[in-house]
């Protein structure tokens, strides 16, 4: 029997994946297993951060890839992390970025790697942070 803890920590995952798809059950969950999903691949085509931002290009896959890359373009409408998705899909992180590189690869959806801002200064500000550990030092 389930305590009331472990059956109130699985009811965020239940509510995530959409309850009228054929490959999710409410009590079972995900009914296909990750590597199933990837056709048995475990390494991405490209390089995903899990930082790496991801976005649709509106250009179509001309071949249809299946319902989980269908679904993770779904999601990449405005810019999204690769965390994100993989958090939105259910998805070990390893799996959403195959399907991201799938899609990337037939140029359905766009990637920016994560990085500075521009316009913002890369190298780190050695007296910010001299005036930071200062400061620490003192309220401690």
């Amino acid at each position: 029997m389930r305590s009331a803890g472990a059956a109130a920590s699985e009811e965020p995952r239940r509510r995530r994946q959409a309850p009228e798809s054929p490959l999710v059950d409410g009590e079972a969950g995900r009914l296909i297993r990750p590597y199933t999903v990837s056709n048995g691949r475990t390494r991405p085509t490209a390089d995903f951060a899990l930082l790496t931002l991801v976005m649709a290009t509106g250009a179509r896959p001309q071949s249809y890839l299946g319902p989980d890359h269908s679904q993770v373009l779904g999601l990449c409408g405005g810019p999204v992390s690769v965390a994100e998705v993989a958090a939105q899909i259910g998805l070990p992180a390893v799996v959403t970025k195959v399907l991201l590189s799938d899609l990337a690869e037939c140029g359905a959806i766009a990637a920016r790697a994560p990085g500075p801002s521009p316009g913002s200064v890369a190298r780190t500000d050695r007296q910010l942070l001299e005036a930071v550990l200062d400061g620490l030092r003192k309220r401690l």
